[in-house]
């Protein structure tokens, strides 16, 4: 599907459920930001995301721990669930959507190749004020601009299907 197509679902969803969303991005650098706040009405479900494209910004901005910047790198499940965590936190939203890749030309290396891209959704549930995480991980083809065309769309999906 489009990108602008996705991300009107995303919208009329949380127009539909009021809930809002954040997201915090590293290699889109806002990319996903763009694509929700394209659409009308969106001012309604998105007050304000992150782009946190060093991994000073990580820390500084969404509390991503230094050990696990260290220990996993900056493309890793471990550090987009604290980015998705600490944004979700910092804007009170009710989903967040982060994102860290590899989109090239260069930074790739044999365990990360080029396109490896690492996204994870949080979501508060309002009854218990927990937050849950799930994480999703694809490596995409083509160049620095197709990669990340891809993660932005297959963000808004995995966005999408949480709200399902």
């Amino acid at each position: 599907m489009e990108q602008l197509t996705l991300a009107k679902q995303l919208v009329s969803r949380l127009l539909t459920l009021k809930k809002k969303i954040t997201t915090a991005e590293s290699c889109t650098g806002g990319g996903i930001s763009a694509a929700i706040t394209d659409v009308a009405g969106s001012s309604s479900v998105f007050e304000y995301g992150f782009v946190t494209y060093s991994n000073k910004a990580k820390q500084d901005l969404l509390g991503v721990q230094d050990c696990t910047l260290q220990n996993y790198g900056a493309v890793s499940s471990q550090t987009v669930e604290e980015m998705a965590k600490g944004a979700l936190t910092a804007a009170g939203a009710d989903l967040a959507i982060s994102i860290s890749g590899i989109a090239g030309p260069g930074g790739g290396s044999e365990t990360k190749p080029v396109g490896t891209v690492w996204f994870a959704i949080a979501n508060l549930n309002n009854q218990n004020n927990q937050i849950s995480v799930t994480t999703d991980h694809q490596c995409f083809s083509g160049d620095r601009i197709e990669v990340r065309r891809k993660s932005v769309k297959h963000a808004l999906e995995l966005a999408l299907s949480k709200l399902d």
